[in-house]
Order: C-alpha cells, then structure tokens, then sequence
C-alpha cells in the first residue's frame, strides 16, 4: 500500500496522487465516474479534488455536478470518512467571488451537493481583490469554528495577497491557510518557483500543483502531427510549437522506458519530488487512464533523473 503524505501543516494525510474531480460530469458521466472512484479508493486513494463550478462550462450544466457525482459516489459506498474531499470557493456561475456573505453561501451549496456535514480542505478558487484579505480569512475562520471546514487553502492567488493573508491568520489567531494549489508542470514553473514556492516553504504549506500533466500534453499522447480525439487538444496545440516542450517529452520517454512506465508517470513523479510538492492533481476520464496516474506513487526517481528532466524544461 502506497504511503500517505502529510497536507503542510494540517493533520490530513492524503496519497501522493490527488484525484481530479474537473472531468466528472463533462467527459465522465455518473457510471465512468463511479468506476474511476472506486478504483482510485481500491488502491488506497483518499483524496478528491473538485470545485463547487465544475462543470458549468458544459452546456446544460449549472455548475456543481462534479460536487453532486462525488457526494452520491460517498453516500454509496459509505466511505465518508476515510476520504479528504477538497472543493472551492469563487467561481460558481450563481457564487462569483469572494465576498462573506457568498463564501457562506457557497459552502453551503457544496455541502449539500456532497451530502456531508464538512468539506475537508476548503480552497478560495480565484482571488477577489475587491474584498480584503481579512474579510476573507474571517469568513473561512467562521466556517471552521462552525466545524463545516477542517482546513483552508488558496489557488491563483499572488504572493503578496498568500503572504497577507497568512499574516493576517497568525496576528489574530484565525484559520490558517495549510495548503495551496497552483499551476505547476514540467513545462509551466515560472507561475510558482519563485516567491510562491518560497512562501510555502517558509509557511510550512502543502502545494498541490494543478495542470500537472499541462492538459494531457505530458502524457506523451500529443506529438507533433498527430490528431487526438480530446477536448484538451485545442489547449495542448501551442506547446507542440515549443522546442523546449518537445525537448521534454524526449527525456520523458527515455526516463519512463527505463522504469516500464508511461511518460505522465515520470512527468508526476518528477513533480511529486518537488520542494513543497505533497501531490500532483491528475484526472481520468476513464479507467484506462488511472493507471499510470496510480504508478506515481510507486516510481522514485534518481537525482539524475530528475537533474535531467528539471534542465530540459528549463
């Protein structure tokens, strides 16, 4: 059984992969996404990721149908409390932003659409510069004290407003921001290494890099000149143009032969080993995808790998 991680400061222990939960009620419906649930939880995977606007992009959808998927996957199999379920805050159609009254709101919303009494790890989705810091670190307080919430997180948020907020936490003994997800990979590090890395590090918080494997780009299955069935290839076609994207994906497939593994493997174990790193975010569409998602766990690479793969997506 894989090792479990401990999330920054907080008491959760989560597994090295941390399930994404955006493709649930897009590009998985009900059934696949049961069937990628309890193949995750089968291996001992205990750690959800979703967001109360996921998938209100899709047409029909009002938002929160990932949230709904998840919580109907919880109440079936009974398993509530062996799982650490992470959703957001901010960017539901009918909950835009960041102010308390709607942070109340919203959580409410996504407490009902999970079934649960408490959301595990509570992110603001996209900071609200409109409302300050305090205001915002106030109202997660509330939601903790009121047990709704074990533990707060940021995403898309700039160093000043992480460190402000922090600050804020710790002058007035108010809930504490434990974790932070950004958008992190092998082919995307300006966003975080760099002041972002060193506040969580300084802070003791658990980064959970999104985008881990840059849309799929990193999986190796988009090459140049070929066509993929997928979603994501819009998003994927300008690193195709990039040299030093290419150049990554050919030291990812050196690496990954010589582990018996898929390059998206290599390419989240190449992040898993990262200062701050607790766990990478993947999501799977189907069944056939997991797997190599799974391995991440059981892969350890040498420094010389890793030296390798960090100088080629320099």
């Amino acid at each position: 059984m894989t090792a479990l991680r401990k999330l920054g400061s907080s008491d959760l222990e989560v597994y090295p992969l941390n399930l994404g939960g955006n493709v649930f009620g897009w590009t998985a419906d009900k059934e696949t996404s049961f069937a990628v649930l309890d193949a995750y939880a089968a291996v001992g995977g205990n750690f959800i990721d979703t967001a109360d606007s996921y998938t209100a992009h899709v047409p029909g959808n009002r938002g929160g149908e990932s949230e709904t998927i998840i919580g109907e996957w919880l109440a079936a199999r009974g398993n509530r409390d062996r799982i650490v379920v992470a959703t957001k805050v901010g960017n539901h159609p009918e909950f835009k932003g960041l102010a308390p009254a709607n942070i109340k709101a919203a959580a409410e919303g996504s407490l009902r659409r999970l079934g649960t009494d408490h959301i595990d790890l509570y992110y603001t989705h996209f900071d609200d510069t409109s409302v300050p810091v305090e205001e915002i670190i106030t109202a997660l307080d509330e939601l903790v004290r009121e047990g709704k919430v074990r533990e707060i997180a940021a995403s898309n948020i700039t160093p000043e407003r992480l460190q402000a907020s922090l600050d804020f936490s710790t002058k007035e003994g108010l809930a504490r921001y434990t974790a932070l997800q950004p958008h992190y990979n092998l082919v995307s590090r300006d966003t975080y290494e760099g002041a972002l890395q060193t506040i969580a590090a300084k802070e003791g918080l658990g980064a959970l890099p999104y985008f881990g494997l840059a849309a799929g780009f990193l999986t190796g299955k988009y090459r140049p000149g070929t066509q993929v069935d997928s979603p994501r290839a819009v998003r994927v076609a300008d690193y195709l143009k990039d040299e030093r994207a290419v150049r990554v994906l050919d030291v990812l497939d050196d690496i990954a032969a010589s582990h018996g593994v898929e390059p998206g493997t290599v390419a989240l174990a190449w992040l898993a080993a990262q200062p701050t790193v607790t766990a990478p975010i993947a999501s799977a569409r189907n069944l056939a995808q997991l797997p190599a998602l799974l391995a991440v766990g059981e892969v350890e690479l040498t420094g010389e790998e890793l030296g390798r793969l960090t100088e080629a997506s320099a």
